[in-house]
């Protein structure tokens, strides 16, 4: 198995669904996300990926998974080659990058770690042995071991990415909303066509009056 790294710049990304995907891995849910690869087409299903934060503090790594569907391509206009590569892959742990990081930059920076390259460009560049066996190491030490999170996804369908699947979750819940609201208006005018019954009022066509109509004389009355 190979570790790839991933990189995240809050800058160009400000992700905010991080925290409520940080509270859905940590309660055990199996989380699937989308991640550009830059030109890296050697990634297959179970490789190791770790997700770094560049350019705004705290940086570092945050987060790890693995992989479940090899590099595939997505219509891209932007790019010369008029697609970006993307993978997916599950977390197994994650943290709410915005206020935490679990292995910091600047212990990064001291052997062996620093044979590698973390602050790079683009994702997808492989995690040299040297460095990946540390990186492991310091990463059961500080997360604990887990099982790999099992994913029922199929191979020839792409997974959404944590946006993606926030927006869906979004449109749904204002969808429900948007049908109690409308049954509630339907139960509304619904009472409000009854004989004898105007909206607001249960005491037939007065307006609410109690019986008396507008110049104060009780109905009946000449």
């Amino acid at each position: 198995m190979t570790a790839f790294l991933l990189i995240w710049s809050p800058r160009k990304w400000p992700w905010p669904e991080l925290p409520d995907v940080a509270k859905r891995v940590a309660a055990g849910e199996a989380v699937t996300d989308v991640w550009g690869c830059g030109f890296s087409r050697s990634i297959v299903p179970g490789d190791r990926v770790f997700i770094h934060r560049v350019t705004l503090e705290p940086k570092g790594v945050f987060a790890s998974g693995y992989v479940t569907r090899a590099p595939y391509e997505v219509p891209d206009a932007t790019r010369k080659r008029g697609y970006r590569l993307c993978i997916d892959f599950v977390y197994d742990y994650l943290v709410d990058a915005h206020r935490e990081v679990v292995i910091s930059r600047d212990e990064l920076r001291h052997h062996p770690f620093s044979v590698q390259t973390w602050d790079a460009q683009t994702s997808g560049i492989s995690i040299k042995p040297i460095a990946e066996g540390a990186l492991e190491k310091r990463w059961l030490e500080r997360t604990g071991k887990r099982a790999r999170p099992a994913v029922a996804q199929r191979a020839d369908e792409p997974a959404k990415s944590t946006k993606e699947q926030a927006t869906q979750a979004w449109s749904e819940a204002n969808k429900a909303a948007a049908g109690k609201r409308a049954a509630r208006v339907a139960m509304y005018f619904n009472k409000a066509k009854r004989p004898g019954s105007a909206p607001g009022d249960g005491e037939g066509n007065n307006g609410g009056n109690s019986g008396r109509n507008p110049g104060g004389k009780r109905g009946g009355d000449t």
